[in-house]
């Protein structure tokens, strides 16, 4: 009788949290990386995504109410006030009176009669994002909008729409729900398309990224050729991993915006991971072109020389990303020259360019995994199972450090542990032909055993 629980037993194709559940059109994890939650990697940081509430959990226990708010408002970007003038006799009596005390807030909200302002339409919708932006005080926000949505008979969309973006931001979906749904039918509430990427956004975090879509397309239709929408399904579709929907979505958005650096970023990766280097490299040179320069650029363009055969540009291109980029991604340039060392040959290189990644990052779980590896190529079977299990730890989403160090245990005779991570291996990429063919050879060991 819960109206915020959600099935854990999602239909094939239908969820966000296990976007593996889809029928068709999986990805290969040994050709693109995933993210934690089985989301491929995009190549584009989307904003707001480092501090959404509800979208983990602590010491695997779901957060709870206050855990999500601080989570959310962590880092969020603070808000400018006005100036406070002094002029002598033209100083604004109105922004005086709001100081409460020397050293205390620009306007001390809890003594404010909340539904005297809400009968003020101008003043009450600037007071509104006052508390909500740069005070995030979601519940005296919230107070705010249900005055302010009696005061208008309940048919301001509006003020709908922002009673449903506190309910949201408090973890009350299904109120949030409502609210949005009642502003789209009031007024041009119904047009705007703030209020349907509002409730995409609640369905995606209710895990109906169906239904999201469903409202998307409404409002598309209403809205032919809006960016936002467009990107929005786009992004739907990355998350439940089904990528052919999304370039193509991610093309329309190009042609309506031929500047736009998310669709083309997210263009690169997928033509990388598809083995089209090149096409890649046109997108990424285009957003050079139209002024983006950082270490991420310069480093996925070393990438796509290096696999189109272009050496003589991979260096150079490396050298601009390490010349630009700062501490949390000098890991990532580093970790890629170290790929650049092993096509090469060059092992040395590698072997230094790993530990210089994992000094400036020390849980980076694919750097960790390359330098056991390369130390079992040395024969250090110590260092090698000490280097894959700190892998496995920094990360327990990659399959390759838990094969790898099944590998190496079988070899050095503990069959037993070596079977049980194997099968863990499995569980994370049930395709995998390499772990496949080692279970296959520890059964028959044991099966000859006995």
């Amino acid at each position: 009788m819960d109206d915020h629980a959600i099935n854990s037993m999602p239909r094939p194709g239908t969820s966000l949290n296990r976007p593996g559940t889809q029928s068709a059109g999986q990805l290969n994890k040994s050709m693109r990386p995933m993210t934690n939650g089985g989301r491929p990697v995009t190549g584009f940081l989307r904003p707001g995504t480092m501090s959404r509430p509800i979208t983990g959990s602590v010491g695997g226990a779901p957060m709870t109410a206050s855990q999500r708010l601080n989570t959310a408002y962590r880092n969020a970007r603070p808000g400018t006030t006005r100036p406070v003038t002094t002029s002598g006799r033209f100083v604004r009596l109105g922004t005086a009176s709001m100081l409460s005390q020397t050293d205390g807030p620009f306007i001390d909200i809890e003594r404010l009669d909340l539904h005297k302002y809400a009968s003020r339409p101008w003043l009450a919708r600037a007071l509104y994002d006052y508390i909500a932006y740069y005070e995030r005080n979601p519940r005296k926000a919230l107070e705010l909008a249900a005055h302010a949505t009696r005061v208008n008979d309940y048919e301001d969309w509006w003020w709908k729409s922002r009673l449903g973006k506190a309910y949201y931001q408090l973890g009350l979906l299904r109120d949030a729900e409502k609210q949005f749904l009642s502003a789209m039918k009031h007024g041009t509430g119904i047009m705007s398309p703030v209020v349907a990427l509002e409730l995409s956004k609640v369905y995606v975090r209710l895990d109906q990224p169906n239904t999201a879509l469903e409202h998307l397309e409404r409002a598309l239709t209403k809205n032919p050729g809006d960016t936002h929408l467009q990107l929005a399904m786009g992004r739907i579709h990355d998350g439940m991993n089904d990528m052919d929907k999304g370039v193509d979505i991610y093309r329309q958005v190009l042609q309506s915006d031929a500047c736009n650096i998310e669709s083309m970023a997210c263009l690169a990766a997928h033509f990388f991971y598809a083995d089209q280097p090149e096409i890649s490299l046109r997108f990424f040179r285009r957003m050079l072109q139209i002024g983006v320069s950082n270490a991420e650029l310069w480093s996925n363009l070393a990438l796509c020389c290096f696999t189109s055969g272009q050496y003589d540009m991979t260096i150079v291109c490396y050298e601009k990303a390490l010349g630009v980029a700062e501490d949390d991604v000098a890991a990532d340039v580093w970790y890629n020259i170290g790929h650049l060392a092993l096509g090469i040959g060059d092992l040395g290189l590698a072997f230094q360019a790993f530990r210089v990644t994992v000094s400036l990052q020390g849980q980076h779980a694919e750097a960790l995994t390359n330098l056991g590896v390369l130390e079992m190529r040395r024969n250090h079977d110590v260092e090698a199972i000490n280097y894959l299990r700190a892998a496995i730890r920094a990360n327990e989403s990659l399959y390759e450090p838990v094969y790898n160090l099944a590998l190496l245990l079988y070899r050095m005779g503990d069959f037993q542990e070596a079977y049980q991570l194997v099968e863990k291996a499995l569980l994370i990429y049930p395709e995998h032909s390499e772990s496949q063919e080692l279970q296959k050879t520890i059964r028959q060991y044991f099966t000859a055993a006995t």
